[in-house]
């Protein structure tokens, strides 16, 4: 059958990716379309109208780091009046956590899909606490920020090219083995890759006080890993994006309005319903009904085959997300009834290392009534407020049903 063989073609594509971690580099000089007036954010289009409290105030603070408003006020009218334009992180070859705001100046990793040469792209996580990526935008929001393109990205970058880069598929496959699920659980896989940097970190030239900043951020930030492997996953999704016939996921993304999936073979067409609220674990203080809708780039892990797809790897997840050990690995074996391959490069320990369940199928998913299962941090409705827990999340099915209709439409015609 040619859907089959299609998805062959666009699986064989994911398992093949050879994504390495070359490179740290301002966004403007390396993301394809940037440009200073240009802000990408997480999830599939949406105008400022619509936008949640997170983003709009993640949009607000972009436009303060960048310098192309005095104030929240100017900000605001300035990402109203469309003299700024607004795009999706994913149509530019690159992912962001919560909102995912990107903007020119800002350092961005690079990683190259080794297989197939095309690259993606990340920004540097900004660690816990009152950040952009919620929505924050006080002066101690933007210093932060500007001592991450100061000095962090400068140092990160430097060391990189020393090391040669950092082989993110290798790294993966090492924290999936040591209690790491890639998502929203990465202590193993920030404890590796600052192993890895650290020596060449050494070498940078950094004075002795900024070298320690730059090593106490990697010993206090447990997130630090997510926004390569992020990029990881994309650069090796997106070769497997265009193949005609292919009803595989290529991208699930959330603005904390919309959930929207991209499907390879229905070119770059959103498919999009409106976003589910997380359940889960609240911190203290904060409850149910301070949750955002779902928001975040950070799907892409679920989509290439790790996140709560790979939940049986990390069964202490739980006191995270809430569930129990045996949910946990309920999560994973759910997820194999609605993809078509195994990733071998990434076994899960209790599963006599069973690659995750790998490349899902609109067909599959609509078939089965099983939506993907998501894990995922939980952003407080009202902007810079920041994480206020952590849960389980699926994406609507309405966009697995819209999409499946596109398919057999386009294979009609």
């Amino acid at each position: 059958m040619a859907i089959d063989h299609a998805n062959q073609e666009a699986a064989a594509r994911i398992l093949e990716g050879q994504p390495i971690l070359t490179d740290v580099a301002p966004a403007a000089d390396v993301i394809p379309g940037m440009e200073r007036t240009l802000i990408l954010h997480a999830g599939p289009p949406i105008t400022w109208e619509r936008m949640s409290g997170p983003l709009r105030g993640a949009v607000i603070g972009g436009l303060l780091y960048e310098g192309l408003a005095r104030d929240e006020r100017e900000a605001a009218q300035r990402a109203a009046s469309g003299t700024v334009r607004f795009a999706p992180c994913h149509e530019h070859a690159t992912v962001g956590p919560m909102a995912g705001i990107t903007t020119a100046s800002m350092p961005v990793y690079v990683v190259e899909n080794r297989r197939f040469g095309n690259r993606a792209y990340s920004t540097l996580n900004e660690g816990y606490g009152k950040v952009l990526r919620y929505g924050a935008y006080s002066s101690d929001v933007l210093d932060r920020l500007r001592w991450i393109n100061d000095v962090l990205g400068p140092a990160v970058g430097e060391a990189l090219r020393l090391l040669g880069g950092i082989d993110m598929k290798s790294l993966i496959a090492q924290q999936l083995t040591m209690g790491d699920e890639g998502h929203n659980r990465n202590k193993a896989g920030s404890a590796l890759m600052a192993r890895m940097l650290a020596p060449a970190l050494a070498e940078t030239g950094l004075d002795r006080p900024n070298l320690g900043r730059v090593l106490r951020y990697f010993a206090e930030t447990d997130l630090a890993v997510l926004n390569p492997v992020m990029a990881a996953c994309k650069a090796i999704l997106d070769p497997a994006h265009g193949i005609a016939g292919s009803t595989l996921v290529t991208a699930m993304a959330r603005n904390g309005t919309d959930f929207g999936i991209r499907v390879s073979g229905l070119g770059n067409r959103w498919f999009v319903a409106p976003a589910e609220i997380p359940v889960g674990l609240f911190f203290p203080g904060f409850s149910q009904e301070d949750a955002n809708p779902d928001i975040g780039d950070s799907t892409i892990t679920e989509t290439a085959g790790i996140g709560a797809f790979a939940m049986a790897a990390a069964p202490a997840i739980v006191q995270f997300v809430g569930g129990t050990p045996q949910m946990a690995l309920e999560a994973t074996q759910e997820m194999y009834e609605i993809t078509v391959a195994e990733n071998p490069a990434w076994g899960i320990p209790v599963l006599g290392f069973r690659g995750t369940p790998t490349g899902i199928d609109i067909r599959k998913v609509v078939k089965t009534g099983i939506t993907p299962r998501v894990n995922t941090g939980i952003a407080h409705k009202q902007a810079g407020l920041g994480q206020v827990g952590a849960g389980l999340v699926r994406p609507p099915m309405a966009c697995f049903e819209a999409a499946l209709e596109a398919a057999a439409e386009a294979l009609a015609s």
